[in-house]
């Protein structure tokens, strides 16, 4: 693994909270909303993250770079069809959807609410904010984790450089 491909694994990481975040706030700022533009009340959303595993011959990842590559020596790099020429690069994580969770809505009974049906009830999304605060804390610890990867890394490279 190169460590530029550390730094895309943490990127990808920091886009998918970053929905992730994005879902989870949208569902604690909608937990009253009682009409939509669908019609009924809001829908909790949640984010769905897949492994993006992808591989690359290293080759063709430099072939943006032909102009530094034909001032130095060919000798360093390896023999096409190699298995050294093969690197695993892209890997990190996806968000295939938003998808919105098929729940019962919650009846509230307040017949002076002006979205009540005609027996007093009023259909509101099923919207624990308990479990949306603590999906919220655990996707930011997620976040904060990438980020430390990436100084990390960043770090290794600038102490690379100095050497």
């Amino acid at each position: 693994m190169q460590i530029f491909d550390s730094l895309d694994i943490s990127a990808s990481g920091l886009s998918a909270q970053r929905r992730k975040l994005t879902a989870i706030s949208s569902n604690i700022a909608n937990v009253d909303t009682t009409r939509t533009d669908e019609g009924g009340p809001y829908k909790r959303r949640r984010v769905v993250m897949l492994e993006s595993p992808q591989l690359a011959k290293f080759s063709n990842m430099l072939a943006d770079q032909q102009n530094r590559l034909d001032l130095t020596s060919n000798g360093h790099l390896p023999e096409p069809g190699t298995d050294a020429d093969q690197l695993s690069v892209g890997a990190g994580v996806i968000t295939q959807e938003v998808r919105e969770e098929p729940t019962k809505p919650r009846l509230v009974y307040d017949p002076n609410h002006p979205d009540a049906r005609e027996d007093g009830y009023v259909v509101y999304p099923d919207i624990n904010v308990v479990t949306e605060m603590v999906d919220l804390i655990a996707s930011s610890r997620a976040y904060e984790a990438n980020v430390t990867a990436m100084t990390a890394a960043k770090d290794m490279t600038n102490k690379a450089l100095s050497i």
